[in-house]
């Protein structure tokens, strides 16, 4: 699959973070009907997963999904190259290496968060990166890790890899990792957020694309944050609302286009189930619909459509059919006032 020039993309305004066990194809699928500029990311990959594994596994992806980035855990420099040159290969926009994820499996391996503990190996790693690959490599990091409270600290940390490396974009996570005593859930809540480090960072380092991420929900919030920094990464608002990404080509990239409408997204779903069943992978109805159970969000019925495509019993028989039926159940139930 051939990737679409640098040239060609949309600015990453707006993302989808990377979500572990949320941000695979199908849920990728999904929001690109929703929004047409917006950039997707997938889950976290280990590189060596990629590397010693089955690549059409771990990248294989949707045509249409493009501008599209595969986020990747590792800390060894060569699997790293060599997972990126993959995701070149595979028609990826970008690469990004996770320095922010907490959780106690990923710092067993020496990845993630802790890795904001050793900048020079992330100097290191980007440069295998970079130099394995025309496609611009990325980081994702939070604003600190432990107790590290002091703006400074990830200062320090973009200042290094600024200076070491040619990394122009940096995605913040703007709360601190604890590596101990929370889980990663927990991780996602308890630490504060501070977006007002963010914004210095682009302050300080004006030449470096810096997207803000961590506990964004609304439209309103999205506008507030660009006037700071170039880019908003949303994540968890855009897996359980998926229609929060309705508006965004219009508001934030002047796409004049009409957005979907409910019944055609639908029936796209619809579609795109079919397929995926009969292609013969492996895929059953569960892996796709499981991404949509928050799509009639704040609609009449919505808790009929959550049950209908998470009832076990509706999903034995594997057949698309059943999103239609759960469509019926909230079209009939609402007013459409609005037609995109």
């Amino acid at each position: 699959m051939k990737h679409m020039t640098q040239a060609s993309l949309p600015l990453r305004r707006l993302s989808v973070a990377p979500m572990l066990d949320w941000t695979d194809r199908h849920y990728r699928y999904l929001a690109r009907q929703i929004t047409r500029n917006t950039w997707l990311y997938s889950e976290m990959v280990n590189s060596g997963a990629i590397v010693y594994g089955d690549k059409d596994r771990f990248l294989m992806f949707n045509e249409g999904e493009q501008p599209v980035a595969l986020q990747l855990g590792g800390s060894d420099p060569s699997d790293l190259a060599k997972a990126a040159k993959a995701a070149e290969e595979y028609g990826y926009n970008e690469v990004n290496l996770n320095c922010g994820c907490p959780s106690p499996r990923v710092q067993k391996g020496s990845f993630g968060a802790c890795l904001m503990n050793e900048v020079m190996l992330v100097a290191d790693c980007l440069n295998a990166m970079q130099d394995a690959v025309g496609i611009p490599v990325t980081v994702k990091h939070r604003i600190g890790v432990d107790r590290q409270t002091e703006y400074q600290t990830v200062a320090d940390f973009v200042g290094t890899l600024r200076d070491k490396t040619a990394c122009k974009t940096f995605i913040v996570h703007a709360r601190n990792a604890w590596l101990d005593g929370l889980s990663p859930k927990e991780n996602r809540d308890v630490p504060p957020l501070k977006y007002d480090y963010v914004y210095r960072l682009k302050k300080e380092f004006p030449e470096l694309e810096i997207i803000i991420n961590g506990g964004i929900t609304t439209n309103e919030a999205i506008a507030g944050h660009l006037q700071h920094v170039d880019g908003v990464m949303v994540g968890r608002e855009a897996y359980h609302n998926p229609m929060v990404m309705h508006e965004w080509d219009r508001l934030f990239y002047g796409d004049t286009r009409s957005p979907i409408e409910y019944a055609d997204l639908v029936q796209r779903l619809y579609t795109y189930s079919q397929a995926q069943i009969q292609a013969g992978r492996g895929t059953i109805l569960r892996h796709i619909v499981r991404h949509s159970l928050g799509l009639m969000h704040g609609l009449k019925n919505a808790r009929t459509w959550r049950r209908m495509l998470s009832d076990a019993t509706l999903l034995k028989d594997n057949d698309g059919s059943l999103i239609l039926e759960a469509w019926k159940e909230v079209e009939r139930a609402n007013v459409w006032e609005w037609r995109g």
